[in-house]
């Protein structure tokens, strides 16, 4: 299932991605931070997307609906092998399963072919340089994760990725009869561990301070301009994998510098 969020001056798709209304952020995020320099992340790491088949795995709903629908014990064991489970097999889980009438052979079924718990996911980070400019009004990109109770801090030095030659970067041309225009697109990958299952809040800014560890520290004209989107984060799936874009156009006034122009957050749990 593909859920969107698209923010600011980026489309706005529905979804389980949503964002909310533009306002001041307020913040709910743990006081507790790990934060990650992802600058040397490369989108060379991330796993190969599923092939999928026609059937994806049953889910608990499905297997409950099946059992509660009259169907055989054998029937249900047999499409759990053929389809596996993106199930909750967790005792809290198996024990949800049995209230809905699941039989012992199907709970054994379950526990066996579940897909493995989910333990984070795949970040795809691309970020969009439109204009010939040479560096960032904004110095530094920071996503900040609710997990639980602790927020995860991941920060983007963009003076240094800039200064460099990155192993995935492109030169995209937008340009139209009329007039030429050049993006420098740059793209990073990497995990997002989690420990929670469940809806989980992202909050995506563009700051010149290159010290932040929580979203506390963020000045009230960055709290104003900050997007926040949230997504529900499901204990077992094919896979997982989320990807960030975020846009930077040349400055009207500075136009030597590339300003913090919007985001958008997508992920994708199959």
């Amino acid at each position: 299932m593909l859920a969107h969020a698209l923010v600011a001056a980026l489309a706005l798709a529905t979804g389980q991605v949503r964002m909310e209304a533009p306002r001041t952020i307020v913040l709910p995020f743990p006081g507790e931070t790990r934060t990650l320099n992802i600058i040397q992340w490369d989108p060379n790491q991330l796993p190969r997307i599923y092939e999928r088949t026609d059937q994806l795995p049953l889910s608990d709903e499905e297997v409950a609906k099946l059992t509660q629908a009259g169907f055989d014990e054998s029937s249900i064991v047999r499409m759990i092998e053929q389809r596996r489970c993106a199930c909750d097999a967790s005792a809290d889980g198996l024990i949800r399963l049995k209230k809905a009438g699941a039989t012992q052979a199907v709970l054994d079924a379950v526990s066996t072919h579940a897909l493995r718990p989910n333990r984070g996911i795949d970040l795809l980070v691309t970020l969009d340089f439109t204009g010939e400019s040479r560096t960032a009004r904004e110095g530094f990109l920071y996503f900040f994760v609710e997990d639980g109770d602790l927020t995860r801090v991941f920060s983007l030095n963009l003076p240094e990725l800039l200064g460099r030659q990155n192993a995935n970067e492109t030169m995209v041309d937008r340009g139209d009869i009329l007039r030429a225009r050049t993006v420098r697109r740059i793209q990073l990958s990497g995990p997002v561990t989690l420990k929670t299952y469940g809806p989980h809040r992202v909050l995506v800014v563009a700051s010149a301070n290159p010290t932040l560890t929580h979203p506390s520290q963020l000045t009230e004209n960055e709290r104003a301009k900050a997007q926040l989107y949230t997504f529900e984060y499901p204990r077992a799936s094919l896979q997982s994998l989320c990807r960030l874009t975020a846009g930077y156009k040349r400055d009207a006034v500075l136009t030597y510098k590339w300003h913090f122009q919007g985001s958008r957050f997508e992920c994708e749990w199959n």
